[in-house]
């Protein structure tokens, strides 16, 4: 069996490429929409891709289900599980637990593990080849290491009210019923690590395993004094903001993402042509820069979404493809840079992008508004905005800030003043200054605090330790 793990820094991600070399055939699980990765493992292995499944409708990226069973002629398999409300809308098997998908010698059994979405499936695999006990689990947003998905999200990002205690409790009975009636030795194989908010505490371990998972989880002391509601209240408590763009992840996951195909190499464009067309406001300018560098100058109205480290996460908090008509220039350093990023934003739905530049010559330039910590309090400020996460806010934040976090900021304007300026800070800067551009593009009169929160505790701290004279 051949047995490769694809993992997305950007968002966090995993996906699985599963095969039986005896008959040189695959699966790929929870894939993503830029699909060449798993094209070129099944090439490299002189292997097919005969099927694609998914362990439940996604909420942080768009699947690559369709677009790869679009490309490779291969047999869509998703849940059937959940009700009526989560039915897939296109063609493909429903699996409901116990059924099996069989690729040569590999036998990939659904379990049915609802709790963090209702239609969750995890897969259980034996290599028939080696043994007739299964060995992994694909666990989906189940479990994760050290971690269990979140039930909230529903709440969350997709409009549902109070479905996170019905969510814990199936949580429980999950555990409970499938994950702790399987052997210890089976690996534990999930599909998302560290950083991403499917969770509140995910390990970056790749794997685990079922019998250390129930010897030093966090819940696993809940589960063996048979305290449902204990479990419930700690799985709910602290978990983190879910971004906005979630909700239209969903949607799009369950009635089937576009199908791309063959994409054309980006072009690199004239930059007259670019300058007139945001003149016009047809194009939207991508500054994929750090935020020094935008500090120190950028396009007019343009979005700062670095290159590095997720452009992808930060792509969705501030373009929606459902309102944001524009198509996109990114700035790069090269084609295959350009190349680069556009396979992450089309990850999250970001599919428009009409062609690169590699300078910012002939084009209109501004310098963003910085605030020293020093000289914050001399600012005349309406608000005084927090992107970061709650719970980066409940642990210490500049008095009498609001707190929004950057993921959730461009759907909820109405917390914001309508006049005045708007001092807003992150941690360190990177994500405010992803923040702070779509405001100052959506017309908000922001001024950027020059280190965020970092250098705010910083002097705060040089202050103190300064003695009075």
């Amino acid at each position: 069996m051949l047995f490769e793990r694809i993992y997305d820094e950007d968002l966090a991600q995993t996906s699985y490429l599963i095969g039986c070399q005896a008959n040189g055939t695959a699966v790929v699980v929870d894939g993503r929409r830029d699909i060449a990765v798993y094209q070129d493992l099944a090439a490299k292995n002189n292997m097919r891709i005969v099927a694609v499944t998914e362990t439940h409708i996604h909420a942080d990226y768009l699947s690559g289900t369709r677009e790869l069973a679009a490309a490779t002629g291969a047999a869509i398999y998703v849940s059937g599980e959940g009700g009526p409300d989560w039915q897939y809308a296109f063609d493909g098997t429903r699996l409901v637990d116990g059924d099996t998908i069989t690729v040569g010698n590999i036998r990939i059994r659904a379990l049915h593990t609802p709790g963090h979405t209702p239609e969750h499936l995890s897969f259980l695999v034996t290599d028939g080849a080696f043994s007739d006990a299964p060995g992994y689990l694909l666990s989906g947003d189940f479990v994760f290491s050290g971690d269990l998905g979140r039930p909230d999200l529903l709440d969350e990002a997709a409009g549902g009210v109070d479905t996170r205690f019905e969510g814990a409790r199936q949580l429980f009975r999950s555990l409970q019923e499938k994950f702790l009636t399987l052997p210890d030795y089976v690996q534990v194989h999930p599909a998302h690590g560290a950083g991403s908010a499917c969770g509140k505490a995910l390990g970056a371990i790749p794997s685990s395993t079922v019998g250390y998972e129930r010897l030093y989880s966090w819940w696993g002391p809940y589960l063996a004094a048979d305290d449902e509601q204990g479990f419930i209240d700690e799985l709910l408590d602290g978990q983190p903001d879910a971004h906005t763009y979630f909700g239209r992840m969903k949607r799009e996951n369950r009635d089937g993402p576009a199908v791309l195909g063959e994409r054309a190499p980006l072009a690199a464009l004239d930059p007259e042509q670019v300058a007139a067309g945001l003149a016009a406001d047809t194009l939207t300018f991508i500054d994929t820069r750090t935020a020094d560098e935008v500090h120190a100058g950028t396009v007019e109205r343009s979005l700062n979404i670095p290159a590095r480290p997720t452009p992808a996460t930060h792509g969705a908090w501030v373009v929606n493809p459902e309102t944001d008509k524009n198509p996109l220039v990114l700035l790069a350093t090269d084609q295959d840079q350009a190349q680069e990023l556009w396979d992450h934003l089309v990850r999250v739905g970001i599919d428009d992008v009409a062609g690169y530049v590699t300078g910012l010559d002939g084009l209109p330039l501004t310098a963003p508004a910085l605030v020293q910590p020093a000289d914050l309090a001399a600012v005349d400020a309406a608000m005084i905005l927090d992107v970061r996460n709650r719970t980066e806010h409940a642990a210490g934040h500049i008095p009498g800030a609001h707190q929004l976090n950057g993921g959730r900021l461009m759907w909820h304007l109405d917390e914001l003043p309508a006049d005045g300026t708007i001092v807003s800070y992150c941690q360190s800067g990177l994500r405010n200054s992803v923040a702070a551009s779509a405001l100052r593009r959506a017309g908000y009169d922001v001024v950027e605090l020059d280190g965020s929160y970092s250098a705010w505790t910083a002097w705060q701290q040089s202050r103190e330790a300064t003695p009075a004279r």
